[in-house]
């Protein structure tokens, strides 16, 4: 079981239209509703290829139980805790021509209160023999990063590897508790750091605490980096349509990787306490979920036969990078 904190969940609104034109009145050519959220996309990712997970979720208000309900209907297993605040809306506009457009409310206000019942709850469900702990997404405004932070160490405390994707300050106090795989965007990597470069800022990370920093770069891969070694994939080739959850899918990608590994007899199976090896055949099932994901209309899905597809063309590394890895295949 993968346990998912998704901290700002969202009813996701997805709008069609025939072309987005700021300062007109556009007809919307037909609307997906979820449930939403980075988490919420990587758990329903992870349902459709058939790992388990667990979703952990401050909602409020009418949109928080529609939420609820509507992970109910998808047989999505999750632990809610209430919050007085309404849960926030998102929505995306696409089309066949301009990059997608989002929307991101800023979310409900947390109490500390509150957020010390969500950490409560992530502990039970920590005892009861989770595999990974994953936390996906923007804080609520105004929220201390540092309920991130005790996440991350309720994780190392027994034993359980931590993947947080987040960005500024949360992403900062993830890296600082010990946070086996931090990762972020290249913008967010730059952003949190100050670094100049990609490089700079993931060594900044690992010197923090981070075990792996893990960057995606949209349309150039991804980069896995320790202290001694970067490795990198390009992402699939000549795919197009909606990137709007791409990157969750491709945690969801890396997460199936390592779990898979693990559960073949891995003879380092990844721990709080290790540093994973996030290898080429790794970042490769991130790339092509990522892939998969920007096939489907809306956040939160991949068919898992273009996955398997997309795996058995290959995933390049950049030419003459790690061509002597064994488990580097050219496409």
């Amino acid at each position: 079981m993968i346990l998912v904190v998704t901290p700002n969940p969202a009813v996701d609104v997805t709008y069609r239209v025939a072309g987005q034109r700021v300062g007109t009145t556009q007809r919307v050519l037909d609307v997906a509703r979820r449930p939403g959220g980075k988490g919420l996309n990587v758990g329903r990712v992870l349902d459709a290829v058939g790992i388990p997970s667990r979703a952990v979720l401050p909602l409020g208000g009418a949109a928080g139980r529609w939420i609820a309900d509507g992970l109910d209907a998808l047989g999505l297993a999750h632990v809610d805790v209430a919050v007085t605040g309404e849960t926030r809306t998102t929505v995306t506009v696409v089309d066949d021509v301009e990059h997608p457009t989002m929307f991101g409310e800023p979310g409900p206000a947390v109490t500390a209160d509150e957020w010390a019942a969500v950490t409560d709850v992530v502990g039970q469900q920590l005892d009861g023999g989770t595999g990974f702990l994953v936390v996906s997404g923007s804080l609520p405004h105004g929220t201390d990063p540092g309920v991130v932070a005790d996440w991350v160490t309720a994780a190392r405390a027994r034993g359980v590897p931590s993947l947080v994707d987040c960005a500024g300050d949360a992403l900062l106090a993830a890296a600082d508790a010990g946070a086996t795989i931090c990762k972020p965007n290249r913008d967010e990597l730059l952003e949190a750091t100050g670094a100049v470069d990609e490089r700079s800022g993931a060594l900044d990370l690992l010197d923090r605490g981070a075990g792996v920093v893990v960057v995606s770069r949209g349309a150039d891969g991804l980069a896995a980096h320790t202290r001694t070694d970067v490795v990198e994939v390009r992402a699939v080739p000549g795919v197009s349509g909606n990137p709007t959850g791409a990157g969750d899918a491709a945690t969801a990608g890396l997460l199936a990787a390592l779990v898979r590994a693990s559960s073949d007899g891995a003879t380092n199976p990844t721990t709080a306490s290790s540093v994973p090896r996030v290898d080429h055949a790794a970042l490769r099932s991130a790339a092509a979920f990522g892939a998969a994901a920007v096939l489907r209309p809306v956040a939160g899905e991949v068919d898992p036969d273009a996955v398997d597809g997309f795996l058995a063309d290959g995933v390049r590394t950049p030419s003459g990078a790690h061509a002597s890895d064994p488990t580097w295949s050219p496409a």
